[in-house]
């Protein structure tokens, strides 16, 4: 595991992209970008970590543009899809076979919902998703936890309010993972976290297909095998047995804490039917999700969520 060094900054000058310094303004004036050839790569100064300026001067220099370009600002057209992109491709490491081996991974975006045909299955899905979540956030905030909802689901509304402005949400989730993993933990659709610490993570699976969520899910395991936080899919009660039978998969049972092992299932029945006040709070508490709260396994029938790998064992 990676223990980046972390210190603290202060950003001296920030300008809107539009207001940005172009490259060319560098060049042949810093010795990253000395001529045409250097182009693209820039002898691997921008793209490497953040590293001293070999020529001093160079910093200055660069400081002096960003702060005319504040002063005096010129609006430049930007590519707004470029902008929006994000890399889906990172470099990675495992531990194979007692070694470290480094595998380059991607952390596929989620697609655009599709335009709907009208019919009611296509119509009711997004706002039982959007329903879900919103049930799920208002509930980890009565907990006193912070709480996360997926970046690309932030602009939903439920109930006359955007999701990424409910009550105790984050702005941003805890940068103490590899980017890949980041990428990984900001689309997953709710997670409730206790200071820096995510303690429990959500996918709601209201469609046909529930592959999204567990592969998600997956992701997660393979890329942080030591990460104790307790996951659960959300999906109608009348899929808990399409649910069972996709987490048994081989793909989910091969890493040393299987899927089905430690993800729980959760129905849309229990977040809408039942209080959400002492006795929900005191099965989340016995599921362990509040940190420092007792754990127990409560009576058949009676948890808020099954684990769905193996047998009827409720939390």
């Amino acid at each position: 595991m990676e223990f980046p060094a972390r210190v603290q900054v202060k950003p001296l000058v920030v300008l809107p992209p539009e207001h940005g310094v172009p490259m060319e303004a560098l060049l042949g004036k810093v010795d990253f970008y000395r001529n045409a050839s250097d182009k693209g790569k820039f002898k691997g100064f921008i793209r490497a970590s953040p590293m001293r300026f070999k020529e001093p001067s160079d910093g200055k220099f660069i400081f002096d543009l960003l702060t005319g370009a504040k002063a005096n600002p010129v609006s430049r057209p930007v590519d707004s899809k470029a902008l929006a992109r994000k890399p889906t491709s990172f470099k990675v490491k495992f531990q194979q076979g007692g070694k470290q081996v480094e595998a380059k991974v991607t952390v596929p975006e989620p697609e655009e919902t599709p335009p709907t045909n009208g019919s009611p299955a296509d119509m009711v899905a997004p706002t039982q998703h959007t329903e879900i979540q919103a049930a799920l956030l208002a509930l980890g905030a009565e907990l006193n936890l912070d709480v996360w909802v997926a970046r690309n689901d932030r602009s939903k509304m439920w109930g006359g309010t955007k999701l990424g402005e409910m009550p105790r949400i984050l702005p941003s989730i805890p940068t103490q993972f590899n980017e890949a993993t980041n990428r990984t933990i900001e689309l997953i659709d709710v997670l409730w976290l206790k200071g820096n610490a995510i303690v429990a993570a959500f996918e709601v699976e209201s469609t046909t297909s529930i592959y999204s969520g567990l592969l998600r899910m997956s992701d997660l395991l393979a890329l942080q095998p030591n990460l104790d936080i307790k996951l659960y899919l959300v999906a109608p009660d009348e899929r808990r047995e399409k649910v069972a039978q996709e987490i048994r998969r081989p793909t989910f049972s091969r890493f040393e804490k299987p899927l089905p092992v430690i993800c729980g299932f959760l129905s849309f029945d229990k977040l809408r039917n039942r209080p959400w006040h002492s006795e929900t709070q005191h099965r989340l508490c016995a599921s362990g999700c509040i940190p420092g709260e007792r754990r127990r396994v409560l009576r058949r029938g009676g948890g808020l969520a099954q684990r769905v790998g193996r047998g009827p064992s409720y939390y």
